[in-house]
């Protein structure tokens, strides 16, 4: 049975006053004094209408319905909801609903910490020194029982863990601090990280403005002007140059699917591979239908396979067709791009024969007037392909490349505004421990924590890794466990507790996830792990992050023993 912290600090206040007031009865609690002070009379506690004889107290008779006179004996043991029929024959109560006054006998346990006792335990013939280690509880010896005093003993020991636990925590709070320290440092340079990218993104704003601007302009003095493209004009040019564009295209999706191809069959070797070993290796006397309905599966498949492959097409013959065009393989399009003059051609033989200044001026002006009909709708825009200027090649590129810059370091900005806002818990703590990772063993596997990133469970005969889990999100959760002597649970009260979900599935069950529940420990180790259902895993973890420092830093933590 446990001790509260409660009882513990009761029975070192009320130490002192009940061993001068020898003659209150046995068993009566330190916060029940002011009930049993008269020395003539008792009136029950949950019953004020009801008076008794002083006498009447502990004379191991159930007379209060609330069984407030019996303190310090067992005679009103049975007064609970779940007990039999209640009150006992004959009391004055006439109903079962009763609940009873006080919450046990009262060992004063001088030396050690005062606690109550179950009734039912008080002269049954065995001694509980775990709560009762004055002996006090067996005072009519039942059985011939002799319990002798263990206190000092029993206190000597329960001092020296409580000083130990108490020195384990003030190591965990100070390494606490020192968590808190880095990851505000941590939170700092992230913080001066985004104020230097939107300084970086501001600049490259306006420099994609510029390039824009600049981009538009060049366009514009250069859309009017006739550029010689390459290749022949005329509608046998037209045609070839859509032909040669179109076999490219062919030839560039040939390529693609042909890498895809070949990535789905190294995945249809590995998944095969993988279903031959659990065929080869899986216990057919367990009885998992899921495993059973995967390898009759994986046999049906199996035996539908055709004995030899099908003759597929051989690898250099696409090899073949993906080469490039020239006179020597594919087509010879130099063949078809000669002969006929262009539209262009025209053009520029018709400037030839003008004087320079002239062919200048008229050059000006028939740009000036084309750019105009363009702009008004008048003339199509629709350059010949491959006819546009360098100048204008280069403007594009300076704009795309600004383009690409800004939206590059937009990205890294908010990322890194993601990971300032992330809920990292109290003081933002857990920030020093992301991406740090411990592990613990449990039977045949290894189960591993990585801070804020995932859960992973390792098998030792080497049969690869499951993932438990992903980060999620931190929650609270009441707990109440025993507190252990080596100090590794979570013992009572609120704790913070990480959520990892959507880990890899189960046979026939949902994906897993990992609960981790956190308690305060000087190092970082995880100290068990259990399938707490199917596919949802309980980790019970310490570390000083999960340390509550209710105090201020240099003030030392006081000792209440």
């Amino acid at each position: 049975m446990r001790r509260t912290g409660a009882l513990a600090l009761l029975g070192a206040i009320a130490h002192g006053s009940l061993a001068a007031s020898e003659s209150l009865p046995r068993g009566v609690g330190p916060e029940f004094v002011k009930f049993f002070e008269s020395k003539t009379t008792f009136t029950c506690i949950g019953n004020p209408s009801i008076t008794l004889k002083a006498s009447q107290v502990n004379d191991d008779s159930c007379d209060c319905p609330d069984g407030s006179d019996e303190p310090g004996t067992a005679a009103c043991a049975n007064i609970d909801p779940l007990s039999p029929e209640q009150p006992l024959p004959g009391s004055v109560t006439g109903t079962t609903n009763t609940t009873a006054a006080l919450p046990g006998f009262w060992c004063v346990n001088a030396g050690h910490v005062g606690s109550y006792l179950p009734f039912m335990y008080v002269n049954d013939g065995v001694c509980d020194y775990q709560l009762c280690c004055d002996g006090s509880d067996e005072n009519t010896h039942a059985g011939g029982v002799q319990c002798e005093n263990r206190c000092d003993a029993i206190g000597k020991e329960y001092r020296r863990l409580e000083e130990q636990r108490r020195q384990n925590k003030e190591r965990s709070v100070k390494k606490r601090r020192t968590l808190v320290k880095e990851s505000r440092e941590l939170r700092r340079r992230v913080e001066v990280k985004i104020a230097n990218l939107k300084t970086e993104v501001r600049d490259l704003d306006a420099k994609k403005a510029e390039m824009q601007a600049k981009f538009d302009e060049v366009e514009r003095s250069e859309r009017g002007k006739v550029v010689k493209s390459e290749g022949q004009g005329g509608k046998l040019g037209v045609l070839v140059a859509l032909a040669k564009s179109r076999v490219n295209e062919l030839r560039n999706t040939l390529d693609k699917v042909t890498d895809q191809r070949d990535d789905l069959q190294d995945k249809v070797d590995q998944l095969e591979d993988i279903l031959t070993k659990l065929k080869e290796e899986y216990n057919p006397n367990f009885n998992d239908e899921g495993v059973k309905a995967a390898v009759k599966a994986w046999e049906d498949y199996a035996a539908g396979q055709p004995s030899e492959p099908k003759g597929d097409l051989a690898d250099s013959d696409i090899m073949e067709v993906l080469k490039e065009d020239s006179e020597t393989s594919g087509i010879n399009w130099a063949e078809f791009e000669t002969g006929e003059a262009s539209d262009v051609d025209v053009v520029y033989n018709w400037e030839a024969y003008l004087p320079v200044p002239v062919r200048d001026y008229v050059h000006q002006k028939l740009n000036l007037l084309r750019v105009w009909a363009i702009e008004n709708g008048i003339l199509a825009d629709n350059p010949t392909s491959g006819g546009e200027s360098r100048l204008v090649t280069a403007a594009r590129e300076a704009r795309d490349s600004a383009t690409n810059a800004h939206s590059v370091k937009l990205g890294q900005l908010e990322e890194e505004q993601r990971e300032l806002e992330k809920d990292y818990g109290p003081d933002d703590v857990f920030r020093a421990l992301k991406g740090k990772c411990i592990s613990g063993e449990a039977g045949e596997y290894d189960y591993e924590l990585c801070w804020f990133d995932k859960t992973t469970q390792k098998s030792k005969k080497g049969h690869g890794n499951t993932n438990m889990g992903n980060f999620v999100r931190i929650d609270k959760e009441f707990v109440d466990e025993e507190e252990r002597l080596d100090g590794k649970g979570l013992g009572k009260g609120q704790r913070l507790v990480l959520r990892y979900e959507n880990g890899q599935g189960c046979w026939n069950g949902p994906n897993r996830r990992t609960d981790v529940y956190l308690g305060c420990a000087e190092t970082d180790e995880v100290w068990r792990t259990v399938e707490a259902e199917k596919c949802v895993y309980r980790m019970e973890v310490g570390s000083p992050a999960a340390c509550e420092d209710v105090q201020e830093p240099g003030v030392p933590i006081k000792n209440e023993l």
